[in-house]
């Protein structure tokens, strides 16, 4: 499975995106800043906006997942129940992994919006997209959720993820670093080499060498080890 990336161009009135690059299985961190086009470049991916120029090629990808920063605007259906059969997966099996058991028969969108996302993403989960985009997935979840949501997606293999984020506190473990910076989509490298690369690592990776890192990395909630 991969995604390639041939010199893409995406112009929404004032605001461009550029860039090439080649999406191999394994989990893919796209940082940058608030309004960069990270949302942008996460809609081109999932097919609902093609490029005004370039190419962008999927192979081997058959099934799509993609969660929004903002999980409501996906709510097609009535009852909690209904929204997770609508996306194919047992609502049993979601509900109790999301801590809802007993509530399929409520409206979903009387949900907090962690509650929403949490619900969303583990349904996702469960179907085990081949390409899963993810857009602000960590955003209105405490740290313990966090982490939670953070081991199932850690257990995906033979397929491609993609994290896109302006905060990096708290992550699974990345297999490749990219950054838009001023309108272009940057690839920094595998990691852990790509993190001299990065214009903007977490506080905690700052003061680790890269003999170090080349040893053992785990990029989680700053814990090494």
């Amino acid at each position: 499975m991969k995604i390639l990336l041939e010199e893409i161009e995406v112009i929404r009135g004032s605001f461009s995106l550029r860039g090439s690059g080649n999406v191999f299985e394994g989990v893919h961190l796209i940082w940058g800043p608030v309004g960069c086009g990270k949302t942008t470049l996460a809609l081109l991916l999932a097919g609902l906006l093609v490029p005004g120029k370039g190419k962008l090629r999927k192979e081997g990808i058959s099934k799509i997942g993609f969660l929004t920063q903002f999980p409501e605007y996906q709510i097609t259906s009535r009852t909690i129940g209904e929204e997770v059969e609508s996306w194919g997966a047992d609502p049993a099996r979601v509900l109790k992994d999301s801590d809802l058991i007993g509530r399929e028969e409520e409206d979903p969108l009387r949900l907090s919006r962690g509650e929403l996302k949490r619900l969303l993403l583990i349904t996702l989960l469960m179907n085990n997209p081949d390409l899963l985009l993810l857009d602000e997935p960590f955003g209105g979840l405490d740290c313990r959720e966090r982490r939670r949501l953070i081991q199932k997606l850690t257990e995906r293999s033979s397929a491609i993820t993609i994290l896109f984020s302006h905060d990096h506190s708290i992550m699974p473990r990345i297999d490749y670093l990219w950054e838009i910076q001023q309108g272009m989509l940057l690839y920094r490298g595998g990691m852990p080499e790509a993190i001299s690369h990065w214009s903007c690592p977490p506080p905690y990776l700052r003061s680790i060498g890269q003999e170090s890192l080349s040893v053992h990395f785990s990029y989680n909630d700053g814990e090494e080890g």
